[in-house]
């Protein structure tokens, strides 16, 4: 049971994660140009980790409080998964745009490097929403594992956002093709529809 929590953390970590974004686009960025990779990745993968172990920490005890949280939550977050996913496949079916690497651009300090990822994670609406309200949301169909399920997730942050910097300089022919994002956009549809499917037939 432990086991399959914790996968279903990892899979629901990396759903959310994965969706292109201010910050994800920042990191590829940040990788392409091969700068301060390390730094961001742990920065955002570190977010990631504290906001997750917040939502599955107090959530429960929230709910305790005031039980009628989360069907709203529950509901709430399925509604936003599916205007999310529908948002992505509009985006696979429509979308021309390609990643622009910003070679030409000057070389950010390091600080200025970790400040921007700081902004683009900690000033983000949508990041509270997935990591704090949505996980720790699902997190309480795992009574007695809750930690197991944010282990998980954490896990999947810590290896997306790593890979995400470091892999960079292998995709970077990729994605400059539009049709490679509208796949992606695609499948981050799918998934999310999925979880959304998940949260409206659970008990």
């Amino acid at each position: 049971m432990s086991l399959s929590v914790f996968i279903t953390g990892m899979t629901m970590g990396l759903s959310l994660i994965v969706a292109i974004g201010s910050q994800n686009a920042f990191l590829l960025r940040q990788g392409l140009r091969n700068e301060h990779v390390f730094a961001v990745s742990l920065t955002c993968a570190l977010s990631d980790a504290i906001l997750i172990a917040l939502g599955v920490a107090g959530f429960g005890t929230i709910i305790g409080m005031a039980p009628w949280l989360d069907p709203v939550m529950r509901y709430g977050g399925a509604a936003f998964l599916i205007f999310y996913g529908a948002a992505n496949m509009r985006s696979a079916l429509r979308s021309s745009e390609t990643l622009a690497s910003g070679n030409s651009a000057e070389k950010q300090s390091l600080k200025a490097a970790v400040l921007t990822c700081f902004a683009l994670t900690w000033l983000n609406p949508h990041v509270y929403l997935d990591t704090v309200m949505l996980l720790g949301s699902i997190s309480t169909q795992f009574s007695g594992f809750e930690f197991m399920f944010a282990a998980g997730a954490i896990l999947a942050s810590f290896l997306f956002f790593f890979s995400l910097g470091y892999g960079a300089k292998w995709l970077r022919p990729l994605f400059a093709k539009p049709s490679a994002w509208r796949i992606l956009e695609a499948i981050i549809a799918f998934v999310m529809w999925g979880i959304a499917a998940r949260l409206l037939i659970g008990s």
